[in-house]
């Protein structure tokens, strides 16, 4: 299984895509809060309790779908 390029620096894990899929999410989340409805604060809350969710058993909803629709690998795979 490829992994997705990254550039010169070689292949991005799915590690590091995720980290950037919450970090997006999350300002845009922060962005929506400020500007629409202070309701859109629970996307970063989301985003939060997903990244533990990862950090504690390995997988998070994201990293599901990363696997399957996406040809990325785990770090150390």
């Amino acid at each position: 299984m490829k992994t997705i390029a990254c550039g010169a620096r070689g292949t991005m894990s799915l590690e590091r895509i995720l980290m950037a899929l919450g970090g997006t999410v999350s300002l845009i989340g922060v962005i929506l809060a400020v500007a629409v409805s202070p309701w859109f604060a629970a996307i970063p809350i989301f985003v939060t309790v997903n990244q533990w969710l990862f950090a504690a058993a390995g997988d998070c909803p994201s990293s599901l779908l990363l696997r399957r629709f996406l040809p990325v690998e785990r770090r150390g795979a």
